[in-house]
This record gives C-alpha cells, structure tokens and sequence, in this order.
C-alpha cells in the first residue's frame, strides 16, 4: 500500500510541474499570436534582429527607441522531467548610428524532476545556488535572475564596407550572480542584402554565489559559501535567407564551451562541450518585429569534468547543467518613432 502512495505522490509531482510549465508556455505564446496578427498588415522594416540567438551589425537609428522580449525555452535532459523558461524585457536606444544601448531585466522558472543520468534530480545552472536537500524531489522554482546593460559599438556597416563589424559588451548582475559577455559580431550580405550571413565569437565570464558543500573537509574551499567562478567560449554562424518580402527563413549553428575558473587557455580547466543546430523563421515589419528559433543539441558532446562512467554525456548529448536537449527561443519587438 505505501509504495502504491509513494508511486502516486511521484505521479502527481510529475503532473504538477508539467501542468505549471504547460500554463507558463500558453502565457509564453500569446505574443506569437498578437505580433503575427498585426505584424501581417505592416510593411518591412530593415533594423530588427534575423537571429534567435545569434547578433548581427544591425542597429537601431539614432535616436530612435525599441522595446523587445524574448522567450526562451530550455527542455529536455537524458531521462526524467526537465524544463527551464527564461524571459528578458529589454529596451534599447539608438545614442549613434553606430552605438547602441541596451536594458535588460531577466527571470527564470525551472522544474526538474529525476532528470540526470544517474537519476537524481538537478536543477539548471541558474538555479545552482539552492540546496537540493533530497535529491529525489521535485525542484521547481521561479525567480528574478538579473539586470543587464548592453553597449554595442559598429565599426563597419554591411551597406558601405565590405562587410559588417561590431563589439558588444554585457555585465549582468543579480542577487548571486555576475556575468561579463564579450562578443565579436561579422555580418557579410550578398544579392542585394537578401541572404545575410552573421558569425560571433563570445568570451563570458561567470560568478555565482553557490553554498557551502557540508560534507566535503572543513579545509576544502567549497566547504563554506563560496563565489564558483567558469569561462565560457561560443563560436555561433547563422545564414538568413528574405524568400519574401517580410521574410526570412535560415539556420543557426552554435559551438558552446566551458572552463572551470576564469581561464580559457587552462586545457586542464576544460569541463563541457556541446554542439547546437536548427532552424530560424523571422517577420520584420514597419514597427514589428517577430524571430522564432528552435536549436536541437547534436550528439558530439564531450564532457571533460567527469570521465566514464561518471560523464554526464548520454548517446552523445552532455547533461551538464548549462544544457539541454533543445532549446526554443521567440522574440518580439516593437519600434517607436
């Protein structure tokens, strides 16, 4: 009889965060529908983002103001129930033709259940700072994650050189994070700006406030509260292709790396890598704008930290707590005069 209860008790764990995840991705599509509706009677507009997660040379005007939000769902690990949706509200300002600011705030909600290889329960990295007390519970949380401030600054136009060159900076602070990304943005347009290729290469680093593991020596430095520090290194291609007026459709490809502490040169330091794949569909109107990417891990993950038969990688896809199985992002923005 108890373990019929206990089996049940599971069930409706599973139940609950599924439910609550399925409610937060209904709130989640609602602009897809909006954005579309109107967007469909608006003429093109040349200054929106192609790309789900890749950036390119594109700035808004001087002077000019727009207000974006992204979506992003992370789903799937190598068994178990895993779901994590972060959202970013952002506002940008065109300071220069070719400076632009933007601000960010950030929130994330995960549910996890049972969903490592080894069949314990690990929340996403973002939630890596709460304790798992039991590992075969639940974990579902929501919470505010950070503020950021991004400055991008254009050195060559697509339009008037020979191809398109931007710096981006970003730090990102919350109540037990920070993080500094550094992006080097390409873009080079072909056949009168109808296929646009865009290529970035970031450098971020992290700092998280993460507890003290108490069952590790007292001398160890992760026995007390400690501030866990990693680099990451992504390379990202994403090809856009206008097959009609307003739209386009493309792909991304994303190349992620992590090292343990705050050098990339260290090879000893080296923990993950994962390879990301798919598809790309963008609508650009007058003062709409809408971007829909879904990138699917590839199985050529490597998983340096943890050799056989501890590695988190699975059939080829890395477990790590950085990464997922899919990824689903959807962007909406709308421009002011």
């Amino acid at each position: 009889m108890s373990a019929i209860c206990a089996a049940t008790s599971d069930e409706q764990k599973i139940g609950s965060s599924v439910l609550t995840a399925g409610r937060l991705l209904q709130l989640a599509a609602v602009p897809i529908f909006i954005v579309l509706a109107v967007a469909l009677a608006l003429p093109a507009c040349a200054d929106e983002p192609l790309f789900g997660f890749i950036y390119a040379t594109d700035l808004l005007p001087q002077n000019k103001w727009e207000a974006e939000q992204w979506v992003t769902l992370r789903e799937g690990r190598s068994q178990g129930d895993f779901t994590a949706l972060q959202t970013r509200t952002e506002l940008s300002y065109g300071v220069t033709s070719y400076f632009q600011l933007s601000g960010y705030v950030n929130f994330a909600y995960a549910s996890a259940y049972h969903n490592s290889p080894s069949g314990e329960t690990v929340p996403p990295e973002i939630f890596a700072d709460y304790p798992m007390k039991d590992p075969n519970a639940l974990f579902s949380q929501f919470r505010f994650e950070s503020v950021s401030l991004e400055a991008i600054v254009r050195v060559l136009s697509p339009y008037t050189d020979p191809f398109g060159l931007a710096f981006y900076v970003e730090p990102s602070v919350g109540p037990r994070t920070f993080e500094l990304e550094n992006r080097v943005i390409l873009q080079k347009n072909f056949f009168n700006d109808q296929l646009v290729v865009a290529f970035n290469a970031t450098l971020g680093f992290e700092w998280r406030l993460l507890p003290g593991d108490k069952t590790l020596d007292p001398t160890e430095p992760d026995f007390k509260n400690h501030w866990d520090q990693e680099t990451d290194v992504n390379f990202g291609l994403g090809v856009s292709y206008r097959f009609i007026p307003n739209w386009s459709l493309g792909v991304e490809f994303q190349n992620e790396r992590e090292w343990a502490g705050l050098n990339p040169f260290n090879s000893s330091k080296a923990t993950n890598v994962a390879w990301y794949l798919g598809p790309t569909l963008h609508y650009g109107g007058q003062r709409f704008f809408a971007t829909l990417t879904a990138l699917f891990q590839l199985p050529m993950a490597q998983d340096w930290a943890n050799k056989w038969p501890d590695s988190l990688v699975v059939r080829g896809i890395t477990n790590a707590d950085d990464f997922e199985n899919f990824r689903i992002r959807l962007k909406v923005g709308f421009f002011f005069n």
